[in-house]
């Protein structure tokens, strides 16, 4: 089953309706369930209008794909990082140096 995505007016105006028409029968109109009616409500009352706007935002999304990014590139640096170590440990063993300047 596919949940719909009320938007800020839409769920102010049914809170709106519900005052002047009774709940039942505005949730039916709009095929919302009570307990979505009172939850709503809940958040209206305590938070206001910032507690009904939608949580998930293009901007959060955007900002997920950034943190991801961020964590693969972070990923290669330290295996980059690792990678030089083990060379590092390789030309201390073989010459006796870490310093490639000093080989030359």
């Amino acid at each position: 089953m596919k949940y719909k995505r009320w938007s800020l007016s839409e769920k102010l105006e049914i809170l709106q309706n519900c005052e002047e028409n009774g709940v039942i029968e505005t949730c039916r109109k709009f095929t919302v369930s009570t307990a979505t009616y009172y939850n709503w409500k809940k958040k209206f009352d305590s938070q206001g209008e910032d507690g009904l706007k939608l949580k998930s935002d293009p901007k959060s999304k955007e900002l997920k794909k950034a943190e991801e990014e961020n964590r693969i590139l972070r990923k290669l640096l330290s295996d980059k990082d690792i990678e030089l170590e083990v060379q590092r440990e390789l030309l201390k063993k073989k010459f006796g140096t870490s310093d490639p300047k000093k080989i030359w």
